[in-house]
């Protein structure tokens, strides 16, 4: 069973705070945790935090006893909403693994737990050093303690934690991005599992690099096939493909495979609107968003709050005059950290852009009556697109995902949640994180699988995994 857990900047934060207040003695904390059930993983995100006061703990350098009184409050919802129970404290002698007494404690703990609670999906139980480093295992119903697949925070940095011994060496291909990068941080890619959403003109090149840069795992999600007017800008697409109508993310499977790298690849042939797109997504570590509409942005942004995912996305606007020249061609560069501000926030879109593409992709028919009635308006069928723009605001969005995996700006990644330029005007304007977020969208923050699923009735299906 591989199971991970996420937690955002702030809950990280806010944690680490309590932990360690400076006295040298151990604290602890609980959490209520959303799931994931997923084939490939099962995910708990912190949805709800709770600080067992110092004052409720009999607190040593190498030991902690406190009252489950507040725990009660919390089984309770996890009964009735199939959650999750996390119990994290801290070693502040710094001992990296967890001991005899704390093994005793999360069987005597975890034995109540799964007699309040009637179902068998495992909880968690964590240890945060004094560094900030977070060792995790999972409880199963039988009481195995089990080593997470990994521990997550996505906050203005990533960070990601993986158990000890589980490494494998990086593979010769990844040598020079080593050089620069260090090792660990190649090695971190190998075993993040990444979703590209939207395989076009930016998309295509967002995977090409991550490919090449050693990403283990790639869930790509585009329900197009190859047209000619896509062969300008769809790296290793052929005028074959558009002829036979292979599917976009056919094309990137074959590159990849031709690469050599021992890459997975999970292939959606649909819509990112779906619950089976939805819940494989839901399991990924990092989100790339790479379209030009509106309902998947904002999709993927609802999927980065109930899953705790961080999301990166990337938008182009190429205008001509229709004389010849040129108007514009800029682009943005967004990162979206659960519990900071949304896409909508930021202006990126609007919810009447988001409910007009709803109703051209349900009801076409519909749709175009209401654009030649006037109702919808300034919407655009078709858009420049041209290979030069899109490769630069491509390697930005990766450059931008790499910079928080492995800090090499000199100013704090807080200051480029969003970076503008335009190569008309010769500028660049980078705008810093003014999270948290709007209240009524971080109330989901790590809510994980709900019925229905991201709490909207178009992905009302009953089935999660």
């Amino acid at each position: 069973m591989k199971v991970k857990l996420r937690l955002s900047g702030g809950q990280y934060k806010e944690l680490r705070d309590h932990l360690f207040p400076g006295d040298g003695l151990e604290a602890v904390a609980v959490a209520l945790c959303g799931r994931r059930k997923g084939d490939y993983a099962q995910v708990l995100t912190i949805n709800r935090l709770v600080l067992i006061p110092y004052q409720e703990c009999e607190r040593r350098s190498d030991f902690i006893q406190w009252s489950t009184n507040r725990l009660v409050p919390l089984l309770e919802t996890a009964m009735s909403r199939d959650m999750a129970i996390l119990r994290i404290h801290s070693h502040p002698s710094g001992l990296d693994e967890f001991s005899e007494l704390d093994d005793q404690s999360d069987r005597d703990l975890f034995s109540s737990i799964f007699g309040w609670i009637d179902s068998d999906a495992p909880h968690a139980s964590a240890i945060m050093l004094p560094d900030g480093h977070i060792i995790g295992r999972a409880v199963t119903s039988g009481l195995q303690l089990l080593p997470l697949a990994s521990v997550s925070v996505a906050g203005d940095d990533l960070r990601f934690w993986f158990p000890s011994g589980d490494c494998e060496d990086s593979p010769d291909f990844t040598l020079r991005h080593a050089q620069l990068f260090g090792r660990g941080t190649t090695t971190m890619l190998r075993r993040l599992s990444v979703a590209v959403v939207g395989y076009s003109g930016t998309g295509s090149l967002v995977v090409e690099q991550l490919a090449r840069l050693g990403v283990g795992r790639l869930v790509l999600v585009d329900p197009e096939r190859v047209e000619i007017k896509n062969l300008n800008r769809i790296p290793n697409a052929t005028r074959e493909d558009a002829y036979l109508e292979r599917y976009k993310v056919e094309v990137a499977a074959r590159a990849i495979a031709q690469m050599g790298f021992g890459t997975e690849l999970v292939l959606l042939r649909e819509n990112l609107c779906t619950t089976r797109a939805v819940c494989t997504v839901g399991e990924c570590d990092i989100l790339f968003g790479c379209m030009d509409g509106a309902e998947g942005r904002h999709l993927l942004n609802r999927l980065a709050i109930f899953y705790s995912i961080p999301y990166f996305d990337v938008g182009v606007e190429l205008e001509a005059d229709g004389l010849g020249g040129i108007n514009e061609i800029a682009g943005v560069v967004h990162y979206v950290q659960p519990g900071g501000s949304t896409l909508l926030e930021r202006g990126a879109y609007s919810m009447s852009q988001v409910e007009s593409e709803g109703l051209k992709r349900t009801d076409p028919g519909r749709y175009q009556q209401e654009v030649r009635e006037g109702y919808i308006r300034g919407t655009r069928e078709d858009r420049p697109a041209v290979i030069s723009v899109n490769m630069l605001f491509s390697s930005m969005l990766v450059l931008d995902f790499l910079a928080r995996l492995h800090e090499f700006r000199y100013d704090h990644n807080r200051e480029f949640a969003s970076v503008y330029a335009s190569l008309v005007h010769s500028y660049c304007i980078r705008k810093f994180e003014s999270g948290p977020g709007d209240p009524a969208q971080t109330k989901h923050l790590g809510r994980g699988d709900t019925l229905p699923l991201l709490g909207m009735p178009s992905l009302s299906e009953r089935k999660l995994s």
